[in-house]
């Protein structure tokens, strides 16, 4: 088995290790992924590898390196397992791996749930993998866009739900560009009514300015220049103290809630979305985990799961406006894919597309 491994102490040292695959028992599954997205997203997944959220756990390397996850289409090649057959498709949460060896549980039609007993305690999302056969989600004629956009797009779509319930006049977006926040700002547009204020860099203001998604562009450095807001919310994905701190006083007295959702500059925060280790005006800065949102949500509103795939569907083909997938296959292209996300050294045009 060939996979990759990310040093711990600097997120852009990688490397490839093989391995045997060893026999599988009674219970198992060998699954091959086919066909996986890289986005910042696989790097705030590794800068947030340590506690609390523990992401190095799902498939545990070493003290100093681990095994970064992504979000794919995988085919079963053994089994050892009634109802997980060859040949079937998955999607799920894998390590960017040849190979993974899985203990399917709650084996169905629709798929199962992973059974290691080192992943029990993780978020049940991370667990499932769904056959492609009978998941509501899957479109044959967009697994590119899928495996781009649709753990980024679930974020955004929950982030916009969660933003509404402050009924909020304006929303300020730090790390604008990034696809979490594009697919948040997206889906708050769809219901209109709320203006949008986008943060970038100098380098990436031409494209933010071209999604058409907010109503302002400011770069981090003209901050200044925020119009009036009132009863404004910030999100945060950036992850970084003193913009979280100049915007909100940029916001000033119109700033009601402050959300902190991704950390795209993980050199800035390592092990990932941390408060603010400075002082910051106005309301406290409140961490949000998408799986323990959602389960809430959906257990008071149980509609919204209908709902969510329905407009995750109409997506793939609307992102692209603002994302063109790049296919390309093998380890040199991996690596390199993976270096130029963590050095921030990518166009945020391009959506990665791999396979090995």
């Amino acid at each position: 088995m060939q996979a990759l491994q990310v040093s711990k102490r600097d997120l852009r040292q990688v490397r490839f290790v093989d391995g045997d695959d060893e026999s599988l028992i009674d219970g198992q599954a060998r699954l091959k992924l086919d066909l996986f997205g890289m986005t910042s997203n696989n790097i705030t997944y590794a800068a947030m590898g340590g506690p609390p959220l523990g992401y190095w756990d799902f498939f545990p390397g070493s003290d100093d390196w681990g095994h970064p996850p992504c979000w794919g289409f995988a085919t079963v090649v053994q089994s050892r397992i009634a109802g997980v057959e060859e040949g079937a498709r998955y999607y799920g949460y894998f390590p960017i791996a040849k190979t993974l060896d899985l203990t399917p549980q709650k084996v169905g039609s629709r798929g199962f749930v992973e059974g290691a007993s080192h992943r029990a305690g993780k978020a049940a999302v991370y667990n499932q993998y769904l056959n492609v056969v009978a998941d509501p989600a899957y479109d044959p004629a967009y697994e590119a866009e899928q495996t781009l956009f649709r753990p980024l797009y679930a974020t955004g779509w929950w982030a916009a739900d969660c933003v509404r319930q402050t009924a909020p006049n304006a929303v300020v977006v730090s790390s604008a560009s990034s696809k979490t926040a594009l697919s948040m700002a997206y889906q708050l547009r769809q219901s209109g009514g709320i203006e949008l204020v986008a943060l970038t860099s100098n380098r990436n203001e031409t494209y933010v300015r071209e999604t058409a998604l907010y109503s302002a562009v400011l770069t981090y450095a003209a901050m200044r220049q925020m119009p009036p807001l009132t009863n404004a919310v910030f999100v945060d994905f950036l992850g970084r103290d003193n913009v979280i701190a100049a915007a909100h006083r940029a916001i000033g007295p119109g700033l009601v809630r402050s959300i902190l959702i991704g950390a795209t500059d993980w050199t800035d925060k390592p092990g990932g979305i941390q408060p603010p280790k400075i002082d910051v005006s106005g309301p406290k800065p409140e961490f949000f985990f998408v799986p323990g949102y959602a389960a809430g949500r959906l257990k008071s509103e149980p509609e919204l799961g209908a709902a969510i795939i329905a407009d995750l569907r109409i997506f793939y083909k609307a992102s692209h406006r603002f994302v063109s997938p790049k296919r390309s296959s093998g380890g040199a292209a991996i690596i390199n894919t993976w270096q130029r996300l963590a050095s921030a050294d990518a166009d945020p045009r391009d959506g990665f597309v791999l396979s090995f």
